[in-house]
């Protein structure tokens, strides 16, 4: 079991039954026995029976293993050994003459961080068992509109040669303006020939000098 999700039910269990000071420490950076360390108090022999119970049944059912049990006969310090989390069960003074806190303490977990995160992780895995055989066909449902949309974009290249008959136009615009500009020329020559023609006008008045 996950250790996130054992930590949970641990809390839940403790939570059922009124547990007082419930604290949860780190411990995988002190020791390679546990992970967790679980302190919470009862107010009576009774009650700390009672949270010790709440515990073992809660685990059990849900698949968790539970290697030991001590100190149910007195009920003053009850111990739950789950593997992975130590639970300890303690009355209010014996809880603060042996301090486990200042033992085990150096790294708390919050417990509402921890219960979040670890019920998100339960409904997760609930959701991919109840819908792991429905997850490919709609992954493929999703891939086969974003092909089809690439396919209706595809026209959109073929846009450009729609402007070749803009060109054309052009061309036809530049022949109109050529041949305009050479029916003005050849409109124009005619009358540099009529300046030729007048060159013999002065040759005649050169004539006219020599009689005098």
């Amino acid at each position: 079991m996950d250790i996130k999700t054992l930590q949970a039910l641990v809390v839940d269990a403790l939570e059922d039954v009124k547990a007082q000071e419930i604290r949860v420490y780190d411990t995988m950076h002190l020791t390679s026995m546990f992970d967790r360390i679980v302190i919470a108090s009862g107010t009576s022999n009774r009650q700390t029976r009672a949270l010790a119970m709440s515990v073992r049944d809660k685990v059990k059912s849900s698949g968790g293993e539970i290697i030991n049990m001590e100190g149910e006969n007195t009920g003053e310090w009850v111990l739950v050994d789950l593997g992975d989390i130590v639970v300890h069960i303690m009355q209010p003074a014996i809880r603060a003459y042996y301090r486990l806190e200042e033992i085990w303490g150096d790294k708390e977990v919050k417990l509402g961080a921890a219960k979040r995160s670890a019920g998100t992780a339960r409904k997760a895995s609930q959701k991919a068992a109840s819908d792991g055989t429905q997850a490919p066909a709609k992954t493929a449902a999703k891939k086969t509109p974003a092909k089809k949309s690439a396919a209706t974009k595809a026209p959109a290249k073929k846009a450009p040669a729609r402007k070749i008959p803009a060109k054309k136009a052009t061309v036809k615009v530049t022949a109109k303006t050529a041949s305009k500009t050479a029916s003005k020329t050849a409109s124009k020559t005619p009358a540099k020939k009529a300046v030729a023609r007048k060159t013999p006008a002065k040759k005649s008045v050169s004539k006219k000098s020599a009689a005098r």
